[in-house]
Parts: C-alpha cells; structure tokens; sequence
C-alpha cells in the first residue's frame, strides 16, 4: 500500500471515531487510526522522511 492511501485509510478511521456514538464503536475506529499511524511512520523511517520525526510527534500527542 503506497503512503497516500494509508493517510486517506488513517484519515477515514478518525472521522468514523469522531463520528461514532458508542463508545466500543469509537474505541475501535480510534485503535485503527492507531495502527496505520504506525504503518505510516515505519514507511516515512524506512524513506528516511524528515516528516517521519514529525508524524511520530503528533501521534504521541494527547487526544482532544
């Protein structure tokens, strides 16, 4: 799977969270989102991607 498709897999899981009214439903959506933002940053390191350190970061920050 290229990059661009697991931003737009990674983007899709968080408003399906957003979206979701239980809290399993979101729970589940939000560890989707988890795991592509891994796949995402191990892909950028693999690249050597300068936005990798970025990506990283941002997962890491606290949830809204």
């Amino acid at each position: 799977m290229d990059l661009n498709k697991l931003y737009f897999h990674h983007q899709l899981a968080v408003m399906r969270a957003d979206a979701s009214i239980g809290h399993g439903e979101r729970a589940h959506h939000e560890g989707f989102a988890d795991v592509i933002a891994d796949r995402i940053g191990g892909y950028q390191r693999k690249l050597g991607a300068a936005a990798s350190v970025a990506w990283t970061v941002a997962q890491l920050a606290p949830a809204r």
